[in-house]
């Protein structure tokens, strides 16, 4: 069976640099044997800007789920720069997706799906696929069309 770290190189995907925090928190917490992860945004990647803007108004659903998968790519920047490698992480416990999103938009779920496909690719459908909420929010920091948190079990 391929590891995190295998998958990840099979998928041609290279982590960005883990983004450093905005204010005063910090971007992972490790107590025993889980891993919290602050809320992260889509970040930079290969030199493009991040979509700003509402989904359901200036971007589409899946303008929105692809801004989730490039959040889903700056958390496992911040997994491996935490634990060293995400081979360490044994499952995704919890995700909280927030999208933000037109007031009349209902697919949040599909929006975050963006992120979970990623995670199921990386860590398997078991262990990538874990509990999940996913909301709207009437604005986000920077007017990001996604913010994303989550635990791992390491």
């Amino acid at each position: 069976m391929a590891t995190a770290e295998t998958r990840l190189k099979e998928l041609n995907i290279t982590l960005p640099a883990p983004p450093k925090p905005v204010a005063k928190y910090r971007t992972a917490v490790q107590v025993g044997n889980m891993l919290y992860v602050s809320g992260h945004g889509p970040g930079k990647i290969d030199g493009k800007d991040p979509l700003i803007g509402k989904v359901g108004a200036r971007l589409s659903v899946e303008q929105g789920m692809e801004s989730a998968r490039l959040v889903g790519i700056n958390i496992l920047a911040t997994v491996r720069n935490t634990l060293g490698s995400l081979d360490k992480v044994k499952r995704l416990v919890k995700t909280l997706g927030m999208v933000n999103a037109a007031p009349d938009f209902t697919d949040h779920p599909q929006v975050i799906n963006g992120f979970s496909e990623l995670m199921a690719q990386v860590f398997g459908e078991d262990a990538g696929v874990g509990a999940r909420s996913a909301v709207g929010m009437g604005s986000l920091p920077n007017d990001i069309p996604v913010e994303i948190e989550c635990i791992f079990e390491v």
